[in-house]
């Protein structure tokens, strides 16, 4: 893993510079989609984001202009380079992937916890012992008009951006309530890339104005002169793009509503979180995890030592989500099979509260776990 990280790195200075780029973005996208799908526990929205950027990023053609690529076609065909601009499409597909992380993450915030102030007053408590500002983030009231404007601004921050006339409003609103949550919560690179991606917002020819040294801008967008003129061939060649471009947001607008296809409350169910832009919403603490075995044979039932089968991370994340108990109840069971010849019937105890609530069984205590499927379908709340 530290040859991938470091293949990863090579290939982002390379995808900076617009070296190899078509080459190198689509390997980038693959190594940080590789990285993203090898443990569920690990599962953060802001790898998930990069996973879908690095996809976008590596169907457009971002290398056309300040690239060591165009500096290279420039130099083997001075009058054949290629355009220096891109279709729009791909600028507005990367700048509506934005627009839907905001929008989505206000659309989830529209629940009964979020509203009355939680998580984020149980939160903010925590920060009480902060010079100055620690009083004030410790009062309810704080929680609660916090909530409000996180829930307002997400549900506006797309429509604001899109806008040039409230560009500049929508920028300073996302600067401030992004660097607002990194310094209070650790949410690790999201805030800062949400920050750099303002830069896909604003004019697309801010580039070349505020830093007219680095272009060698043509206003007829290829070197030699005339104006470049669409031929039907070029605009057949654009339908394909565009109408998968429809898909892939088709797909990112109905993804995030899928937790209504399954029963139950998806902040404490977990059935439709992920992929969905619910960020910050939910506050799972656990009083009891006990999770048995029961020979068959013998009648022998045993407590798992959990530590001993996974990471603190995992166990941390698998304790407040169903269908992560089922999916381990199953590695439970086959390892016990392999060793002992038969598979054993695994049940959970699992005591939890949400968002401050009263404590109650997160899985139905009397299943065998490692009998149910597997996959967001699983019905194994308790009756």
């Amino acid at each position: 893993m530290y040859w991938h990280f470091a293949a990863v790195f090579v290939l982002s200075l390379l995808c900076a510079a617009g070296l190899f780029y078509r080459v190198s973005a689509a390997l980038l996208c693959a190594a940080l989609t590789y990285v993203f799908l090898l443990d569920k526990a690990q599962y953060l929205n802001h790898l998930y984001l990069l996973c879908l950027l690095g996809l976008l990023l590596a169907v457009a053609p971002a290398h056309r202009a300040l690239s060591l690529d165009r500096l290279r076609a420039r130099r083997a065909s001075p009058a054949g380079a290629p355009a220096e601009t891109a279709p729009r499409l791909y600028l507005f597909a990367l700048k509506a992937q934005i627009a839907i992380v905001y929008f989505y993450g206000g659309v989830a915030k529209l629940n009964g916890d979020w509203l009355r102030g939680q998580p984020l007053t149980m939160w903010l408590a925590e920060h009480r012992g902060a010079p100055l500002v620690g009083p004030l983030l410790a009062a309810p009231a704080a929680g609660l008009a916090l909530s409000w404007a996180g829930l307002l601004i997400d549900l506006s921050m797309g429509f604001l951006l899109f806008s040039r006339r409230t560009f500049p409003i929508g920028a300073a609103l996302a600067v401030v309530f992004n660097l607002s949550n990194a310094l209070l919560f650790k949410i690790g690179i999201f805030p800062y890339a949400m920050i750099a991606s303002l830069a896909l917002f604003a004019d697309p020819s801010w580039p070349r104005r505020r830093l007219p040294f680095l272009f060698r801008f043509r206003r007829a967008g290829r070197p030699g002169g005339g104006a470049e003129v669409p031929s039907p061939a070029a605009g057949r060649r654009r339908g394909l793009p565009l109408a998968l471009l429809h898909g892939y947001l088709l797909v990112h607008l109905a993804v995030p509503l899928r937790h209504w296809a399954y029963p139950g409350d998806v902040a404490w169910n977990e059935a439709g979180h992920r992929f969905s832009w619910r960020m910050k919403l939910r506050d799972k603490n656990v009083s009891e995890l006990d999770i048995r075995v029961l020979d068959p044979r013998t009648g022998v039932r045993e407590s798992l030592d959990l530590e001993a089968w996974l990471t603190d991370r995992q166990l941390g994340e698998m304790s407040t989500r169903p269908d992560m108990i089922v999916d381990f109840a199953h590695h439970v069971a086959d390892r016990w099979r392999e060793d002992f010849g038969v598979r054993p019937i695994v049940t959970a105890r699992v005591v939890a509260s949400l968002n401050g609530g009263p404590y109650r069984d997160l899985v139905d205590p009397t299943l065998d776990l490692a009998s149910q499927p597997r996959g967001l379908f699983a019905v194994v709340q308790p009756p």
